[in-house]
């Protein structure tokens, strides 16, 4: 078997492990079972438990930012951007189910640790934080979206809505899961909109320059994505 097919190998089976049992509770000679591989292979390809961990997750998170980089459209307006990108986003997870609960077992657990691990894993992290942060600049610059704030923490308040959406609401009504509402709820917040006579719950709080958001198009995503992102 040639050696990259050895490497996805051991790391289709690390993956199924880690996302099924406890860090603590799985040991390389548990690996090397599910692989079918002996002990010593693991070592050839990974430096120890933690390298093999480490390179499985963050394998999806390059396949991710790739992803974006290729099937988000560079030319099109923001709000389709962001839409598009969202349901990229969410569906690479639905299809990884169990990468997903492993980076976000890892991302708590790299939170917690010092050291090279952990300076590695939020090197690889900034990589899907940068991904998104140029469409956040292309929203900044349409004005948008509030310029007092840098793109990358933009693009980490969406991956928490995101997370959410995923996480918590997964098994709530489908209306509450539209990504057209994620788009509405990260661009307006979660104020009430003022009537049209300009009465209503107290003038919205402006922040940096905002223009209304450009209609998406109809192939934007699944979830009626077609529909306006503006739509309140």
């Amino acid at each position: 078997m040639p050696r990259q097919d050895k490497r996805h190998q051991i790391m289709q089976a690390a993956e199924k492990l880690f996302t099924t049992r406890r860090f603590h509770e799985i040991t390389t000679d548990d690996v090397a079972e599910a692989a079918g591989v002996g002990k010593g292979t693991i070592y050839r390809y990974f430096r120890d438990k933690d390298d093999l961990f480490f390179q499985t997750a963050t394998s999806g998170l390059d396949e991710l930012c790739d992803l974006l980089r290729r099937k988000v459209p560079g030319e099109s307006p923001f709000a389709e951007q962001l839409l598009s990108a969202c349901v990229h986003i969410t569906q690479f997870f639905d299809r990884r189910r169990q990468l997903f609960r492993m980076v976000q077992t890892e991302d708590g657990r790299m939170s917690l640790c010092k050291g090279d691990l952990h300076d590695r894993w939020m090197q690889r992290r900034k990589t899907l934080i940068a991904a998104l942060s140029a469409i956040m600049a292309k929203g900044i610059a349409e004005g948008q979206l509030r310029d007092d704030l840098p793109g990358e923490v933009l693009a980490n308040v969406l991956l928490g809505m995101l997370r959410t959406r995923a996480r918590d609401l997964a098994d709530g009504p489908e209306r509450f899961r539209r990504y057209e509402l994620v788009v509405d709820l990260f661009c307006r917040g979660a104020g009430r909109p003022r009537l049209r006579n300009g009465q209503g719950n107290g003038p919205a709080p402006r922040a940096g320059r905002r223009r209304p958001l450009t209609k998406p198009s109809a192939t934007a995503g699944r979830s009626g994505a077609g529909a306006s992102a503006a739509r309140r």
